[in-house]
């Protein structure tokens, strides 16, 4: 199968084929039939399936057979800003030689972009990609008209109900017209997004994607570590990294300044990015760590998602991914295409369990390294212990 045989208009297999695009993922075919015949769906998929393309193709598809083009005509709900802009630099590219028009709305951004949003939703933009908060605050202001939306597209939901959207989101659909198109997109389906799905979905078809092992060119490698040691030992990894590009995961925001800041002190070319910083400065160090002026980029969970560049070298997890799936997400990052990688994780004691989940899901263990012998004693790893406080996360 090809996207010619979708019966896509013209103009979008144009933009299909300026990307090079050629042959649908699983998902694209099995989630474009159903969407075009507007059903509403639940697709169970990871980023990095192609998902995105699976529902901004046929919507723009929709878009363009309509005969009344006035108004927002649909409306896609993302966790994080960067997820936002990358929906919108995907629909840019696809749509590219049509006449549907996109935008972007998103917080952290200054006064002026806020009224050009404003200008775009009065004067009617066909799809608009959205985070809830930033949303809410042009619905509080009165001018926003939803009325002429035939399709909701709630993405990531899991990740938005992870981070407190529940009830924005439900307030945003409250403007939404009852008789619509809805799809929903979640990593997983635990039962918090079943309830959603019952609230805001019409009798959907389901389809689920199973998540992606990593790539076999990953080199997976794992040591255990105790807190005080994961500095010293990042920066003996690092010591012989010239020329290339890392990327290092930490869980909180202390912790990417704290790192950060030390391995400039080493001397070399690093960059953080978390929700601490403006949108524009956040653009500005992805597009350095693209270009690969930036060799290491220290980034935060909330950003993790929408991290969309190729030819990293190295992922490094400094702090073990609270979920088994983050995982795969995060060192899936590395070894693209034809290209190999290294992926290293620092496991401390109350990560030990967490990583056992993330080896269950692997379905084998990973290759545990030897620290230096300067760096002194390691913890033994034993993943069936509990770490302090522990509790199983409801689903």
């Amino acid at each position: 199968m090809n996207f010619t045989d979708f019966g896509f208009d013209p103009s979008l297999l144009e933009g299909i084929d300026s990307l090079g695009f050629t042959i649908p993922t699983p998902i694209q075919e099995q989630a474009i039939p159903i969407i075009s015949e507007g059903k509403d769906l639940i697709g169970s998929a990871q980023t990095g399936t192609g998902k995105t393309a699976a529902f901004l193709l046929p919507i723009t598809n929709r878009i363009l057979k309509e005969e009344d083009r006035q108004g927002i005509k649909a409306l896609v709900i993302v966790p994080t800003r960067e997820l936002a802009v990358q929906i919108d630099q995907h629909m840019e590219g696809l749509s590219y030689f049509t006449s549907v028009s996109s935008l972007a709305i998103y917080g952290g951004t200054d006064g002026a972009t806020f009224t050009r949003e404003k200008a775009a939703l009065t004067s009617g933009v066909d799809v608009v990609v959205c985070t809830p908060g930033r949303m809410i605050a042009h619905l509080n202001m009165g001018y926003v008209n939803f009325s002429t939306i035939k399709t909701l597209v709630l993405d990531e939901a899991d990740r938005m109900l992870d981070m407190g959207f529940h009830d924005d989101i439900m307030k945003i659909i409250s403007h939404v017209p009852k008789e619509r198109q809805t799809l929903l997109f979640s990593a997983t389906i635990p039962s918090d997004i079943r309830t959603l799905a019952k609230k805001v979905l019409h009798d959907p078809e389901e389809i689920n994607i199973a998540l992606s092992k990593p790539a076999e060119k990953i080199l997976q490698l794992a040591y255990s570590v105790y807190d005080t040691q994961k500095l010293p030992l990042v920066k003996y990894l690092l010591g012989n990294s010239k020329g290339r590009t890392i990327l290092i995961f930490c869980s909180t925001k202390s912790s990417t300044k704290l790192l950060s800041r030390e391995l400039k002190k080493s001397g070399l070319e690093v960059q953080e990015i978390h929700s601490d910083l403006e949108q524009k400065e956040r653009e500005k160090v992805m597009q350095g760590f693209r270009n690969k002026e930036i060799q290491v980029l220290v980034a935060t969970d909330v950003v993790s998602r929408g991290i969309d560049v190729e030819n990293i070298d190295m992922v490094l997890n400094y702090d073990v991914p609270n979920d088994a799936e983050d995982y795969i997400h995060r060192i899936g990052r590395t070894a693209r295409a034809a290209a190999s990688g290294v992926a290293i994780t620092f496991i401390n004691p109350d990560g030990q369990w967490k990583f056992g989940e993330i080896e269950k899901l692997l379905g084998k263990p990973v290759h545990k390294g030897v620290i230096p012998s300067q760096f002194g004693e390691a913890p033994e790893y034993n993943s069936t212990r509990k770490p302090s406080g522990f509790r199983r996360k409801k689903r």
